[in-house]
């Protein structure tokens, strides 16, 4: 059973608590104190237009740790010919608004709500929320947003308007991820696309102890 979080309250209940779904916390709002509470205990929101905020953290936990990451031949071709223009952080605001609004090929509904919306540009306006983005001819044709702490980036969203864009700019991300000193990103809930670039289950109990470990 989900334990329910008051607006005055500022921690969470153990992670071991979640139920069999990761459903661990039921309510709040998406303070920047909150928010940054929750990631360093591998918590995140996810919840539908509609609802009260739900926190979750599952177990299993799907991540990547970036030496792993898995490359296919198509995309080193992509990669060596810079099929694509990366940036980061230049246009923040608009890859949430992207994530939020692109079809997807399963046509699952967006859990991007006004409140995340606004909640994560204001943590990136506060310098812990980021953004990679692939540009072609002058537009914005892919990209990702997430939370990162100490050598931690929680992977939040990405999409992508042209083939193979999205996973450009996963991998390009992953990279410069490598040389800021990221050990370990979080995917949160499988998907087969970061399956396919070596994303993989482990345990919540390893996941937890490796963030006490790589969040300052």
């Amino acid at each position: 059973m989900a334990f329910f979080i008051s607006e005055e309250q500022s921690g969470f209940p153990p992670v071991s608590l979640a139920d069999p779904d990761g459903l661990l916390a039921i309510g709040g709002s998406l303070t920047f104190d909150r928010l940054k509470t929750a990631y360093r205990q591998g918590i995140f929101p996810w919840y539908n237009e509609g609802e009260p905020v739900c926190w979750y953290c599952p177990d299993p936990r799907f991540v990547l740790l970036p030496e792993r990451i898995s490359v296919s031949h198509t995309m080193k071709r992509l990669l060596k010919k810079e099929a694509f223009e990366f940036t980061v952080d230049t246009a923040f605001a608009e890859v949430v608004k992207r994530c939020r609004h692109t079809k997807r090929k399963d046509k699952a509904g967006s859990w991007i709500t006004d409140e995340i919306e606004n909640a994560y540009n204001v943590l990136h306006q506060k310098d812990l929320a980021h953004s990679s983005e692939v540009w072609k001819d002058g537009r914005l044709v892919g990209g990702l947003y997430g939370v990162q702490m100490g050598n931690v980036f929680f992977g939040e969203s990405m999409f992508s308007l042209e083939s193979n864009a999205s996973k450009f700019a996963f991998i390009k991300h992953v990279e410069r991820m490598k040389t800021e000193g990221v050990l370990l990103i979080d995917c949160q809930v499988y998907t087969p696309h970061l399956e396919s670039l070596g994303a993989e289950f482990i345990p919540r109990k390893s996941f937890v102890n490796l963030l006490e470990k790589l969040i300052d």
